[in-house]
């Protein structure tokens, strides 16, 4: 029976695309731009629907997400996964197309998302109440934000992280979206303009708050065996840890450390790899606490430096470790759920294909995201051809 090291960089990427990034408008559904990304991915690796056997996906605003989008593509696959995590679940599925594709229970793999919540409201529109209740409710939390602002303020309170510090991610992010013509916010940002923004749950602003957009975005994933006789230049799947400590935050057992200590520890046992060799990070930033926590759980700094370690552009554009490229969630696009487009924007940077943003010399990238409130922490290390 193999081991889960033995799978490293047995799959890989072959191709990626998203769809519908910023505002779709009326008379767009979030399957139509599933399709255009999906399209748009499997043209970037050489293949067609008729190749893809395997459909990995999952939705808060339809039911049923992988009937209905294989459905809608007109396709038949022998293997679905709809693991719903919140927005870590597509970085999961790289985890799970690479056991099935070893498996041999599928041999491409297509993992796919899409959201209109922008063009549909303004606002998270689901496919339904939650079936289970929390006594959380009683106290008329904002959900998730409230949950994220507990955590900044149990941060800031134990280590002394600041507000400014908190501004420095999103301020980070904006200049690396103003590098991404993609990205849905370009405007200049200073941390002033971030402490000053309307307050939306003590103490994130606005500005530390991700976007609203819609959004589609596509990933296909086959053995690297095949991946090197196709188009589209192959990124190995060296690593991916799967972690979870609850669903309320109530019940999270330490507000400033998450589950990403446990993913991140088995990633990088699996990729072989540690902190220090990677070159470009993209990290679920649905809040600017997010960075800083994840950057500690990591490893990439000490557990409350965390602060310290993003102050002064240091994970901008001339910054000592490159993070969020394309512009996060915070400015270039968050359509609900944000996972599939850090394992996007990772490739590109692998494949030396992201324009004025481009990270030199980048061979290993860091992808980790994050589901419910601070609940699913997912962490994958993928890399360039040198890797394996």
């Amino acid at each position: 029976m193999s081991r889960e090291k033995d799978l490293r960089g047995t799959t890989s990427v072959v191709g990626v695309a998203e769809a519908g990034v910023g505002e779709v408008g009326p008379g767009v559904s979030a399957l139509d731009i599933i399709g255009r990304a999906t399209a748009d991915a499997l043209a970037d690796a050489g293949l067609s629907l008729a190749d893809v056997d395997g459909l990995f996906c999952h939705s808060a605003f339809f039911p049923f997400p992988a009937t209905t989008v294989a459905q809608y593509l007109g396709i038949r696959p022998r293997y679905f996964d709809t693991t719903a995590t919140g927005g870590s679940s597509f970085v999961a599925h790289l985890r799970h197309a690479t056991a099935a594709i070893h498996a041999g229970m599928c041999d491409v793999a297509l993992i796919t998302y899409g959201s209109v919540q922008r063009s549909a409201g303004g606002g998270l529109t689901t496919s339904g109440a939650p079936l289970t209740r929390t006594y959380e409710e009683r106290f008329g939390a904002r959900v998730p934000v409230s949950g994220y602002a507990l955590a900044a303020a149990r941060h800031m309170h134990e280590f002394g992280t600041t507000r400014e510090q908190l501004a420095e991610v999103a301020v980070a992010a904006r200049a690396w979206a103003q590098l991404n013509p993609a990205a849905f916010m370009r405007d200049p940002l200073s941390v002033n303009d971030v402490l000053s923004s309307r307050m939306v749950s003590s103490p994130l602003t606005v500005r530390d708050c991700c976007l609203v957009t819609d959004g589609a975005g596509a990933v296909v994933v086959t053995s690297t065996e095949r991946a090197r006789t196709l188009r589209g230049t192959p990124v190995p799947i060296l690593g991916v840890g799967e972690a979870s400590s609850h669903m309320d935050i109530s019940s999270m057992p330490d507000l400033t450390t998450t589950s990403a200590t446990a993913s991140g520890a088995r990633a990088f046992d699996v990729a072989g790899l540690g902190p220090a060799d990677v070159d470009v990070v993209e990290l679920y930033d649905a809040f600017t606490i997010n960075t800083i926590l994840f950057l500690e759980d990591l490893g990439f700094c000490a557990k409350g430096e965390g602060g310290a370690f993003v102050a002064d552009g240091a994970i901008g554009p001339k910054g000592r470790l490159p993070v969020n490229t394309n512009g996060g969630g915070l400015s270039y696009a968050h359509p609900g759920m944000y996972g599939i487009f850090l394992v996007i924007e990772a490739v590109r940077q692998l494949r030396g294909e992201a324009g004025d943003r481009q990270v030199a010399d980048a061979h290993v990238g860091l992808v980790h995201g994050n589901g419910g409130i601070l609940s699913s922490q997912v962490t994958a290390l993928l890399g360039d051809l040198s890797t394996l």
